[in-house]
Parts: structure tokens; C-alpha cells; sequence
């Protein structure tokens, strides 16, 4: 049985805590008729994750999280079968005890591209890019109107207003010096994003909002081909160059000519300075992380960040 987790501190406390969940874990797989397979905690993430032999995948969200729970299905059950890449077929969802909610899905073939990506030659990287963009490309085209009633933020302009008022005190919490602080505002006035939030011309777009090299699924013994799109729980509907915040900073990481590459096979090339106001207008901007994570701009300045890590050389 599982605690009942209402509150940042029980979560902390409760779900990072592989001995207070696997016993929850295992009682649920019971129940569900799943009783036999191996259940292997995935360290990523930041719900409990298990793999259930080699056919399933459990994720179990505590109360505080019970609308993430419900976007993850709902948002598996409208692209299964409509991208160009795999995405895991929803089995069951469901209620547990005190308060737990849980999504019971299909366990993709092959490992996590972020840690593959060392191993990968450098022809299989670039067309492993291709087709994450044509995977991305088609998630965007997919009608969000029947997500319409689970999808956040509802407002969009209200939203980025939201982020852009906090965002100083968002990478000051985060421990970004001043010399990068006393830059944003100043930054994020410079920069235009589209009025409404809706992409201008093509309207707004069902978002991953965390498409991300952990995220995305390769095979090995199948010439490294990508099988598997992971992880809807934080999708939002909104602009598409917000997506592309987690495409530069954890897919591309501003190895050369890779966003190029993406750019081209998804269809769109973004400004560089956009891309840079929607990282620190992001729900999850983390700039301490990335400044460390990334390579460093020629000059401690924001446009320089842009260029460095969304620039489109093509060398």
C-alpha cells in the first residue's frame, strides 16, 4: 500500500523512496493480473516508473500529481498509431489507493538515446535527428481540440505573462549570478514572440514540452533506428517554438550542425533569440543547469547564448 502524498514535502519524502514504493508497485501489478515479471524501477523521471518484464510499463502519480496522470492518458490515447515513430500503447488507467492514480502501458523495444547517444556513429546521429523532427513535426499537425479540456494552459498570453514576471526570480532561485540576471529583462523585451502565442500563421499546437534525448527511445540491434516518443504527462497546447527549447538544450546540445539538420526535416527555422526567451520563459528554465550542461557562449551575454546554442551554422 502506498502513503498518501498531498504535498511537496511527502513527495520528496515518499516517492524517490524505491523501498516505500516498490511494495505499492507490486501490489498494483498483482491486482492487475501482471503477477511473475521482473519489476525494474527506471532511475529517470520524476514519477515512479516500472518496467514489468518486457512487455509493460507502470506509472503510478500520487494525488498531487492526479492531472498529470489523466493528461498522460488521454494524450496517449490521441497520438497512438499517428506519428511516425512509435509511442506506447495505453493499457489501463486507473485509481489505486489514497489517492494514487496509475497509467499501465506498453514497454517500448530499445534503450533511452541520451544514453546511447555516445555509442551512435555520427550518420546514424543525423538521421536519428530526421526523423525526431518528422516525429515532432507530425505531434505538432495532430488536432488538439479533443485535448482541449485536459491541456494547459488555456490562455497562452496569460501564461507567458505569467513566466515573464517571474522568470528572474525563477533563475535567481536557481542560482544564476547577477551578471546573467540583470540581462533578462532587457532580453525578453527585445525579443517578439507571436502575439497571441499561437504560431502566427498555423496556429497553435499540441506541445511535448520536454522532447528531450531521455525521452526518445533507439534500437541498437536495429541499426540504431528510434522506437519510441516517451513521457506526454507535461504536454500544454501553444506555441511550437516552444518545443524547441527542449530540442536545442537536450537533443542537439549544440553539437554542430545537428538543429540545422532538425530544423530543415521539421519544416520551420526558428530565430535563435526566440528560442532563448522561451528557455527562460519555459515552466521547467533551469539556466544554472544548462550553462553548465551546454557549451559556453564567446561572451557572458544572453545573445550570445542564443547564437551558441540555437544558432544555425551549418558547419
Amino acid at each position: 500500500m502506498l502513503p498518501e502524498v498531498t504535498t511537496d514535502e511527502e513527495w520528496d519524502r515518499v516517492v524517490p523512496d524505491d523501498t516505500i514504493m516498490r511494495p505499492g508497485a507490486e501490489d498494483l501489478c498483482a491486482r492487475l493480473g501482471l503477477v511473475g515479471a521482473p519489476l525494474t524501477r527506471y532511475p529517470e523521471g520524476s514519477q515512479a516508473v516500472y518496467a514489468i518484464g518486457d512487455r509493460h510499463v507502470l506509472k503510478l502519480f500520487p494525488a498531487l500529481d492526479a492531472r498529470d496522470c489523466v493528461t498522460e492518458a488521454r494524450v496517449l490515447g490521441h497520438v497512438q498509431g499517428r506519428l511516425p515513430v512509435p509511442t506506447p500503447e495505453l493499457h489501463d488507467v486507473g485509481t489505486y489507493v489514497n489517492g494514487w492514480r496509475y497509467v499501465l502501458m506498453s514497454r517500448l523495444p530499445g534503450q533511452g538515446l541520451a544514453t546511447a547517444w555516445p555509442r551512435i556513429p555520427r550518420a546514424d546521429r543525423e538521421r536519428i535527428i530526421t526523423d525526431a523532427a518528422q516525429a515532432l513535426a507530425a505531434l505538432h499537425a495532430l488536432d488538439h481540440e479533443p485535448l482541449a479540456d485536459v491541456l494547459g494552459p488555456g490562455d497562452w498570453d496569460t501564461f507567458l505573462a505569467g513566466q515573464r514576471a517571474g522568470a528572474v526570480d525563477q533563475q535567481r532561485k536557481r542560482g544564476l549570478p547577477e551578471s546573467w540576471l540583470e540581462q533578462i529583462p532587457a532580453f525578453l523585451d527585445s525579443v517578439t514572440l507571436p502575439a497571441t502565442g499561437t504560431g502566427e500563421v498555423r496556429g497553435p499546437a499540441l506541445l511535448h514540452t520536454e522532447f528531450m534525448r531521455q525521452h526518445l527511445v533507439v534500437d541498437p540491434d536495429d541499426g540504431w533506428r528510434l522506437t519510441g516518443l516517451l513521457d506526454f504527462e507535461p504536454a500544454m497546447i501553444g506555441d511550437r517554438a516552444y518545443d524547441f527549447v527542449g530540442v536545442g538544450l537536450f537533443v542537439t546540445r549544440a553539437e554542430p550542425g545537428l538543429l540545422p539538420r532538425f530544423m530543415k526535416a521539421y519544416g520551420t527555422t526558428y530565430d535563435p533569440r526566440q528560442l532563448l526567451a522561451y528557455t527562460l520563459l519555459h515552466m521547467y528554465s533551469h539556466l544554472p543547469w544548462y550553462l553548465r550542461e551546454l557549451p559556453a557562449p564567446p561572451e557572458p551575454t544572453l545573445d550570445a547564448l542564443a547564437e551558441t546554442w540555437f544558432g544555425q551554422d551549418l558547419s
